[in-house]
């Protein structure tokens, strides 16, 4: 579902409950733990998918329960090309559950599609396997390493993995 001012109090207690779980690899993370930061995220959220630039929020729900769980975007690179980038995050309690793995195929699926995408990238720090994981479970190639390339919100410097797939030809869609 698109961004909406209506799953604020339950996106704020997933992430709240999941701080700890989060806090590792999301520096943004911080920015969004009260009412009022999180509502101004939604907001710009709406802005921009209102907009197609930037991110293309939507927000994650079970199809069983209703319940929400999470997050997937969209990060418009360059038009032009066109290239996008997908990130996430999920609840702790949903983890290993192929909640992610599911949402990225229908978001690749849509932008390869629709929007015609050429490039699509998975970014993720090294040391984050979970994250890792599902690229690589959803055929996306290691494309490269960058080394020393981020710092994680403990301070610690890590190296930053690029997954990527191309469009596929006419007969794979």
């Amino acid at each position: 579902m698109p961004p909406s001012l209506d799953d604020l109090p339950v996106m704020l207690a997933a992430l709240q409950n999941s701080k700890d779980h989060l806090e590792t690899f999301l520096p943004w993370l911080p920015n969004v733990l009260t009412e009022e930061q999180l509502k101004q995220s939604i907001i710009e959220a709406m802005a921009c998918f209102a907009k197609f630039e930037g991110e293309q929020r939507y927000s994650l729900y079970t199809k069983q329960s209703g319940e929400l769980i999470g997050a997937i975007g969209l990060i418009v690179h360059d038009k032009s090309v066109p290239y996008f980038e997908i990130g996430y995050w999920l609840a702790q309690e949903f983890v290993g559950q192929g909640y992610v793995s599911e949402a990225v195929l229908a978001l690749e699926h849509y932008a390869f599609t629709e929007l015609k995408a050429e490039r699509i990238e998975i970014k993720a720090a090294q040391t984050n396997l979970k994250s890792r994981a599902v690229p690589e479970r959803n055929g996306y190639q290691l494309e490269g390493v960058l080394h020393n390339a981020r710092r994680l919100p403990s301070g610690a410097l890590d190296n930053t993995v690029i997954y990527a797939k191309t469009r596929p030809t006419h007969t794979e869609l």
